[in-house]
């Protein structure tokens, strides 16, 4: 990653290396073991990470978020932050992070960044030197060549300056609402075009590298997270979306919330007709469990709920039967180097390049065009592969928004349409994890991402509950979120019990809502915080019940994933442990909480002042324009939603078409 000149000045620029060497230090040891004394004395600064940081500021910043991080440094740097030794450097950090909001999250910014690329980003050699002291072996295989696994959608080659399409029907998102929307439009004879803010990534591009395939797959690179940096948002930005990234848990929509929706005014929605496009979704992702394994974290969590006597099932997947391998599986929240993800770049969208639908990658939709209360197309800026800039006007009678739940609410408000619910009761599935270390080695990037999930407390407060699930271990988000306590003891932490650790997860169905707005520049703001009562029950319970599944399956060694360190170990009082746990502050910068499911911010439902769009899917305000994604959920779900996300468009897919007539 390469410096971009003028981010920063000189003096902030060695102030951030100062500060990316406290978070991670060259640290001397007589180890005897030459592998991890290299380590220890390998700093963030000889990894390249203070300019590939200043790199990220140039590149994904505004001005005045640089100016922001830039005062922060400033700050630093009048006390002489570059000059003083470790201790005192931690010692002042601690200190500053203590002042204020806005310095505790800058701080945390810069130490999840650094640890991130220290631990994740590979060097000109295509390796990263910390990964043999944590016993990660890195890429497992090479993806196939280009002419092995060529790129079989055709997109649109544009020019430089202005450029207008006509058509029936343009999609703005090729995930799974959009796939299924433009694939079934086409399919029925409307010419379609969709509209992808990505690009177009198979498995020829899929390298198995964490922070790249983070950069170039997920929605603002990986790296955007809610306003007030309570909750990171994690979405897939590329062509095909989250499903080209996501764990293919494929769950149906629960029978009481189609209930519920039906009261919301989706008619039919909890009847047999629902059923049919569930099952005709269902039937082209080849759902199934027939190959479905559990790795490392999946064994200690399976282990620690039959203890309990917690049910468990395995998950059905959309993944065909040679998802097998165990070397290569886990690397596929990267993209799937073998192609057996059954994601919409290989169902859906394929269906619709096939029947003649049209495609442009890399392109940002910047409004809705609305003429008498009627759709009239799209205006998009395409980033073209040589980095010039094309404006491209889609002429349509049909628009569906279709762009995911962060970025279709922020199109709406851009264009001034959705009435006033737009951006409105965002959920966003609050997930929380709490690492337990083993005696033996997990290695959980090893297998499939995902493979069970319990409902043992699906509904512990009512309506709401949450999920418990594991994911995969990889060195660079999982280090980004280890507890510090200071730079060499946090290293020496990591190097030992990385390959020992299993994460357990909490998904919970919130009660709490969020909001999408724009920024002055027109950029979507997502605000949410855990300050929900029921919220935060949910995450401080799930955050014991993790910990108790822990210590059943035998884990030495517990932690939260808390910015002040909080941890058991074996032999210690444990009921203690979870007093600390309970009594522990879950405001904004205080613990990693994660979504991946985003939904919401324009809901379908029966009044235009509460909801965005109509039982069927159409704008109350704007004939033409529909919503197509998870935006369009009145409520979560508290399951997995791709396969709702779909059912849900199909429906809305076959209204659009009773609608065209």
């Amino acid at each position: 990653m390469a410096v971009i000149a003028g981010a920063l000045s000189e003096t902030q620029r060695t102030t951030l290396a100062a500060v990316c060497d406290t978070y991670v230090p060259a640290v001397k040891t007589d180890d005897a073991d030459e592998i991890l004394r290299a380590f220890m004395a390998r700093s963030a600064s000889d990894m390249g990470v203070p300019g590939a940081i200043e790199g990220l500021m140039a590149q994904a910043m505004m001005p005045e978020e640089i100016e922001a991080m830039a005062a922060l440094l400033d700050g630093l740097a009048q006390h002489g932050f570059a000059d003083l030794p470790l201790e005192a450097r931690t010692q002042l950090l601690a200190q500053v992070a203590g002042s204020s909001h806005d310095a505790r999250l800058g701080l945390r910014s810069l130490k999840g960044l650094t640890q991130l690329l220290f631990y994740g980003m590979p060097d000109e050699r295509g390796r990263n030197p910390n990964w043999e002291a944590l016993g990660y072996p890195g890429p497992v295989s090479s993806p196939p060549t280009p002419e092995e696994a060529p790129k079989t959608i055709r997109v649109e080659q544009l020019e430089p300056g202005a450029a207008t399409m006509t058509a029936d029907a343009v999609v703005v998102g090729s995930g799974a609402g959009g796939a299924v929307v433009a694939a079934e439009l086409q399919r029925a004879g409307k010419s379609v075009v969709v509209l992808e803010q990505g690009g177009y990534h198979n498995e020829s591009d899929f390298h198995q590298y964490e922070v790249p395939g983070m950069l170039a797959l997920y929605l603002g690179g990986g790296l955007l997270s809610s306003e007030d940096g309570s909750i990171a948002i994690l979405a897939g930005s590329t062509l095909g979306g989250g499903t080209v990234v996501n764990y293919m848990n494929c769950i149906r929509t629960p029978e009481h919330i189609r209930r519920e929706w039906a009261q919301h005014g989706i008619d039919g929605i909890d009847g047999p007709e629902y059923d049919e496009h569930i099952d005709a979704v269902w039937r082209r992702l080849s759902v199934n469990d027939e190959a479905t394994t559990q790795n490392g974290p999946h064994r200690k969590l399976i282990q620690a709920l039959e203890s309990q006597g917690m049910s468990w099932k395995p998950i059905t997947r959309n993944a065909d039967a040679s998802c097998e391998d165990d070397r290569v599986c886990g690397y596929c929240a990267v993209g799937c180097q073998k192609g057996c993800k059954q994601s919409t770049l290989k169902t859906f969208l394929q269906d619709a390049a096939d029947a003649g639908a049209r495609f442009v990658v890399g392109a940002r939709a910047e409004r809705v065009l609305v003429e008498d209360g009627r759709a009239r197309g799209v205006e998009a800026a395409v980033k073209l592969a040589d980095g010039q800039q094309a404006k491209l006007t889609v002429e349509a009678p049909i628009v569906v928004v279709a762009a995911g739940s962060v970025e279709s609410p922020a199109l709406l408000l851009r264009s001034g349409i959705g009435g006033p619910a737009v951006g409105k009761h965002l959920r966003l599935h609050p997930a929380t994890i709490v690492e337990g270390v083993y005696e033996e080695p997990i290695e959980g990037w090893l297998g499939q991402i995902q493979s069970a999930v319990s409902y043992a407390f699906a509904d512990c407060e009512g309506d709401c509950g949450f999920l418990i699930e594991s994911s995969p271990t990889h060195p660079g988000l999982t280090g980004s979120a280890w507890p510090f306590e200071d730079g060499a003891r946090c290293k020496r932490h990591f190097a030992a019990k990385f390959r020992h650790a299993a994460p357990f997860i909490s998904v919970a169905r919130d009660h709490g809502e969020g909001e999408v707005a724009l920024d002055r520049h027109g950029r979507a703001v997502v605000r949410w915080s855990a300050s929900d009562e029921v919220d935060r029950r949910l995450i401080v319970r799930a955050q014991v019940e993790l910990a108790r599944l822990h210590r059943a399956a035998g884990a030495k060694e517990i932690f939260t994933l808390h910015a002040e360190p909080l941890r058991w170990v074996e032999g210690e009082d444990f009921d203690e442990f979870l007093g600390r746990v309970e009594a522990a502050p879950y405001g904004p910068a205080d613990i990693a909480i994660f979504s991946a499911h985003q939904m919401g911010a324009c809901r379908m439902g029966s009044d235009p002042d509460d909801y965005v769009a109509d039982g069927r899917g159409e704008l109350h305000d704007a004939e033409g324009v529909w919503i197509g994604d998870a935006s369009a959920f009145p409520t979560p779900p508290g399951v997995n939603p791709m396969i709702t996300i779909m059912a849900l468009a199909h429906r809305t897919a076959h209204e659009i078409l009773a609608a065209a007539g």
